[in-house]
């Protein structure tokens, strides 16, 4: 399964390679998705790489062939939280409703209940979340969205809009809805909700630096920050990704 930006560059790929017969730069890759630096494709490449999507061929310049296309372009798996290199489940629809399990529509736009409710878990939204200049972040609930449960592990969730490109290379889009599983602890890898000072909230990956924690975006144009434990406080794990289109 595929964050978006790595279906989108595999997509880009085949393309250029059906209509020109080779594959395209790293700088025209990097400008068909808005990306600011090469490192960025190059992690996406790797990743494609390594999902079995393409390879690439040695000592040959620009030599990628692609290998086989994804059904579908959005990761659709649900890994472990705690696996190192999480990317979370996504969810595809529009705010507030829910993309219909059994393949009936309906037209519910407020997000509390839905036709298939009782094979759905009600999160509240609890206000936004920066993935980018940090914003307040857990304030009052303000209406719910309704999830599978399969997306949801064990204790309480809450949901929050995200602000912000800082996340967007591990699949976490400006305006996605983060499903949240609250927690006080989290793992090197987790992708968490952490309040820093007491005062500014951000979404960003978990890990430890000795005795310091890093939070680290997955943009190449956000810096990591490097912290004392005693700054910074987790309040939730990312366990899936709510999308609208």
């Amino acid at each position: 399964m595929l964050t978006r930006k790595q279906y989108e560059l595999l997509k880009f790929i085949d393309q250029r390679l059906k209509e020109a017969g080779v594959p395209p730069s790293f700088d025209e890759m990097k400008d068909a998705l808005d990306l600011r630096s090469k490192s960025g494709i190059h992690r996406l490449i790797t990743a494609l790489e390594e999902r079995g999507f393409i390879r690439r061929l040695p000592n040959r310049a620009r030599a990628i062939e692609v290998i086989k296309l994804p059904e579908l372009g959005v990761s659709t798996a649900a890994p472990a939280a705690g696996r190192r290199g999480f990317t979370p489940s996504v969810i595809e629809g529009t705010l507030g409703k829910v993309r219909p399990m059994s393949g009936n529509s309906n037209n519910n736009q407020g997000g509390d209940i839905d036709d298939d409710s009782r094979r759905s878990v009600s999160v509240p939204v609890m206000g936004r979340i920066a993935a980018g200049t940090p914003i307040e972040a857990l304030q009052t609930r303000s209406h719910t969205i309704s999830v599978p449960p399969d997306m949801l592990g064990s204790g309480e969730h809450y949901a929050l809009e995200v602000r912000g490109d800082s996340m967007q290379d591990a699949g976490i889009l400006d305006g996605d809805m983060a499903l949240i599983q609250k927690n006080e602890s989290a793992d090197t890898g987790d992708i968490v909700v952490a309040l820093i000072d007491e005062e500014e909230a951000t979404l960003k990956r978990f890990r430890r630096r000795g005795a310091s924690i890093a939070l680290e975006p997955a943009n190449t144009a956000y810096e990591v920050r490097i912290l004392p434990p005693n700054r910074v406080r987790i309040q939730g794990k990312l366990v899936g990704i709510y999308r609208r289109y």
